[in-house]
């Protein structure tokens, strides 16, 4: 990963925009969207800045200064300029999806943002505003934050009662009624590998490492593979799966037929 993702709230704060033309009009539609307080003066106090000069050495100084001044900036079709870079967007508020491909092909982003938006329903950003009013209930229905997590990925799942790809029309009586019920136990599940190609999970396998919350393996498991994993999950090397495991949902990787 070459850089980190991350999601700014820009509501009310400056934000330097340097350029005319087509170009600066369409980054000024998309921070007037974030709520960002547009300054044309380069000069002017802010903590990001988008330059949308079309001429090379003027866009190049223009950077120059900003950045000599400690100012995060964005250059556009320069990646070697950027400090970040921005994504195409599927906006499904207050769910967001940001795409980006280091600078590599807006023309893919694009694309990709597409794909999504035919993908994705409309329903998506009712279904969080959902789960957000039922977080404290939930949390006062289990005060472990693995079963919350089961719970929880139990309803998301692919063909779950909250799949985010189906369009819901009472998200809110859904979860109402999962909490009268009981969850899905945590405990230890198995993923066996036919290949070292990441790819080639299975679609079981691949929501298994998604949800996990630690995940034992074979020392010799790739690291491609254990990147399918959640960023924040335990990664525990281990010569064979554990015969304890602690509260919420574990996985151990090894080989078939092994």
């Amino acid at each position: 990963m070459e850089s980190l993702p991350v999601f700014l709230s820009l509501k009310g704060r400056p934000v330097i925009l340097l350029g005319e033309g087509a170009a600066a009009a369409a980054k000024a539609r998309l921070l007037d969207r974030a709520g960002a307080r547009i300054i044309r003066d380069e000069m002017a106090d802010a903590a990001i800045a988008i330059v949308a000069i079309e001429d090379d050495a003027a866009a190049t100084a223009a950077a120059g200064r900003l950045k000599a001044r400690g100012i995060l900036v964005n250059a556009m079709d320069r990646p070697a300029l950027c400090d970040f870079t921005l994504p195409a967007i599927v906006d499904r508020s207050p769910v967001i999806i940001a795409i980006a491909t280091g600078g590599a092909s807006a023309s893919l982003a694009k694309a990709l943002r597409q794909w999504l938006e035919a993908m994705l329903p409309a329903s998506l950003g009712g279904l969080a505003e959902a789960l957000k009013t039922a977080r404290a209930k939930v949390k006062a229905r289990f005060a472990d934050a693995g079963e919350r997590r089961a719970f929880l990925d139990g309803l998301l799942m692919r063909g779950g009662p909250l799949d985010p790809l189906a369009r819901h029309a009472d998200a809110d009586e859904t979860i109402k009624t999962a909490l009268g019920g009981g969850v899905e136990a945590g405990g230890l599940e198995h993923v066996a590998l036919t290949s070292t190609d990441p790819d080639e999970l299975t679609l079981r396998a691949a929501r298994l490492l998604a949800g996990a919350d630690r995940v034992y393996h074979l020392p010799d498991v790739p690291p491609a593979i254990l990147d399918r994993a959640r960023a924040d999950a335990e990664r525990i090397a281990a010569s064979a799966p554990p015969s304890d495991v602690p509260p919420g949902r574990s996985v151990f990787i090894g080989w078939s037929g092994a």
